[in-house]
């Protein structure tokens, strides 16, 4: 499976199959494709539609083919940013935020992650529940804004304002810290608490979370009385 990614700030990651070779994406992700792909909608069982769906996926997947020859399909990110691409190796597990996966090799599965800490399921910005892949071949994932990459050694971390964290390696953990100082927290317009990532592993970061942007345009929408 060949695919390119293109255009920004708004990308399009054009995928090319071959005779029939499959990729799997989200509900309503596919954005143009030659007329020899097919289409087959899957709920993969109730387990995995109920996973998809807490996770912040629609419950049923589509899994397009190639028929007859060579195929091409590409998949647009819904909002501005960057689409990220993983070559998942067998044994290799990313762990990313709600709602990021666009489309993959059939070969790639998706499971639920729960937070195990309390704490930074409740104010760590990410939520209890995030999306965990793993298995071989092709990853795309939906990135706000732009995408940065650090890898982190051994207790080594960092700490991201609310909603930054796009996805990370699943040897990765993720805590809360308190901000210090009481005037800090209350005036400094950070929050009472920043999200702690603590490696070993690499972290994607993405510098416009979809909530902020959000919150910046609602104060230039006219509200009716």
């Amino acid at each position: 499976m060949q695919y390119t990614i293109e255009g920004r700030p708004y990308p399009v990651a054009i995928v090319t199959l071959e005779n029939n070779e499959s990729v799997v994406c989200q509900k309503g992700a596919m954005s143009w494709m030659s007329p020899n792909v097919t289409m087959q909608t899957k709920g993969g069982g109730i387990g995995k539609m109920f996973s998809r769906a807490f996770s912040g996926e629609a419950m049923f997947q589509n899994i397009y083919t190639a028929q007859g020859g060579q195929g091409q399909i590409a998949f647009a990110a819904s909002v501005p940013g960057e689409i990220m691409s993983v070559d998942m190796q067998p044994g290799m597990s990313i762990v990313a935020q709600k709602s990021a996966f666009l489309a993959s090799s059939p070969d790639v599965s998706y499971e639920m992650f729960f937070q195990k800490k309390l704490g930074a399921g409740f104010f760590g910005g990410e939520g209890f529940i995030m999306q965990k892949f793993s298995g071989s071949g092709m990853l795309l994932l939906e990135i706000d804004g732009s995408l940065i990459s650090y890898t982190l050694a051994a207790g080594q971390s960092l700490l991201l304002d609310t909603g930054h964290l796009a996805a990370m390696d699943a040897t990765c953990s993720i805590d809360i810290e308190t901000v210090k100082g009481v005037g800090n927290a209350l005036l400094g317009g950070e929050g009472f608490f920043n999200t702690k990532v603590t490696g070993p592993g690499r972290i994607w970061l993405q510098t416009m979370p979809i909530t902020n942007l959000a919150g910046s345009l609602s104060r230039y929408i006219p509200r009716s009385n």
